[in-house]
C-alpha cells in the first residue's frame, strides 16, 4: 500500500484513509472549526441524486401496473407513511413530516451505501487526477458522509430545529415555554429550574445521542472494511500471503452482504428515532 509512490504501515494506511480533504490541516479527528470538503461534496451530492429518483419515480408513476423501480419507491412511501401514521397523530404535520422522514432514510440510505464501494477507489482516482496538488492534499477522500461526525450531528441537529418548530407550532411559544418550566416534575414556581435543566438535558441528550449512534455504528464498520483491505494489501505468492488474500475475499464478500442490512438498519432507525422526537413534539406533558 502507498501514497504517492511511498509505502505505507498498517497503521498509516488506516490512520492515512481516516483523514478528510479540509478547509485546512487533514486530521481523522473531528474538527467543528474546519470543512470536511469531501464530506459536504458526497452528502450534498447523494442528497440530489436521492430527490431525483423519488422525484422521477413521482413523475413516471402510472395507475396501471407499474414497473419495478415504482413498485419499489411505492413500497418504500407506504412503509414510511404507516409509521408516520402510528406515530404523528396530526395529519396536517404529517404532510411535511411524511415526505421528510422518507427523504431522510433515502439519503442516509445512499451516504451508507458509500461503505461498500473499495476503501481506495475513489483515493486512487483522486490521486492520479491530479487534484492533490490542487487542493494541496494528497489522497485524501473520504466518501461515506456518515463515518464523519459532522455529518451525522448535522442531521441529528437539523431533526432538533424540526422539534422546536412544532413544538412551538401546536402548543404555541407561550404554552410550550410553560412546559420547559413545569414538566416533569409540577408547577411549583420552587420546581421551575429544575423542570427547565431536565428538559434541557433531554433535548440534548436526544440529539447526542441521535447523530453519535448513526456515527458510531458507521465508523465501526468503515474500520473493519480497512482491516479487510489490509488483508489484500498483505497478498503475495506466499503460503501465508495466499492465505491472507483468500481471506480478503471470503471475508469482504460476507461483511459487505452484511453490511447491506447494517446501512439499511441504520437509515431506518434515524428515520423513525426522527418521527418518534418529532411526534414527542406534539405531546403535551
Amino acid at each position: 500500500m502507498s501514497s504517492q509512490g511511498q509505502e505505507l504501515t498498517a497503521g498509516e494506511y488506516i490512520r492515512h484513509h481516516l483523514g478528510h480533504l479540509q478547509t485546512s490541516k487533514q486530521t481523522a479527528v473531528a474538527d467543528f472549526s474546519v470543512l470536511n470538503l469531501d464530506s459536504a461534496f458526497w452528502s450534498l451530492l447523494l442528497g440530489v441524486l436521492g430527490c431525483f429518483f423519488l422525484w422521477r419515480a413521482a413523475r413516471k408513476a402510472t395507475a396501471g401496473v407499474p414497473g419495478r423501480f415504482q413498485a419499489a419507491v411505492e413500497i418504500l412511501v407506504e412503509m414510511v407513511e404507516s409509521q408516520a401514521k402510528g406515530i404523528v397523530h396530526n395529519a396536517q404535520s404529517r404532510k411535511l413530516v411524511a415526505p421528510l422522514a422518507l427523504t431522510v432514510f433515502v439519503w442516509i440510505f445512499l451516504m451508507n451505501a458509500m461503505d461498500l464501494l473499495p476503501v481506495d477507489l475513489f483515493p486512487y482516482i483522486w490521486d492520479h487526477m491530479g487534484l492533490h496538488a490542487v487542493f494541496g492534499a494528497k489522497d485524501y477522500m473520504r466518501v461515506v458522509p456518515t463515518a464523519d461526525l459532522s455529518v451525522t450531528m448535522g442531521l441529528a441537529i437539523g431533526v432538533l430545529l424540526v422539534c422546536l418548530f412544532y413544538n412551538m407550532k401546536i402548543k404555541g411559544v407561550g404554552g410550550w415555554a410553560h412546559e420547559l418550566i413545569t414538566a416533569p416534575f409540577g408547577n411549583h414556581p420552587a420546581l421551575w429550574p429544575v423542570n427547565l435543566l431536565m428538559q434541557l438535558i433531554e433535548f440534548f441528550a436526544k440529539t447526542l445521542s441521535h447523530g453519535m449512534r448513526l456515527f458510531g455504528n458507521m465508523y465501526a464498520g468503515e474500520l473493519i472494511f480497512f482491516l479487510i483491505a489490509l488483508m489484500g494489501g498483505a497478498f503475495t505468492l506466499s503460503a501465508t500471503g495466499i492465505f491472507l488474500g483468500i481471506g480478503h475475499i471470503v471475508a469482504g464478500t460476507i461483511w459487505a452482504i452484511f453490511h447491506i442490512l447494517i446501512i439499511t438498519l441504520q437509515a431506518f432507525v434515524f428515520m423513525m428515532l426522527t418521527l418518534v422526537y418529532v411526534g414527542q413534539a406534539h405531546d403535551a406533558h
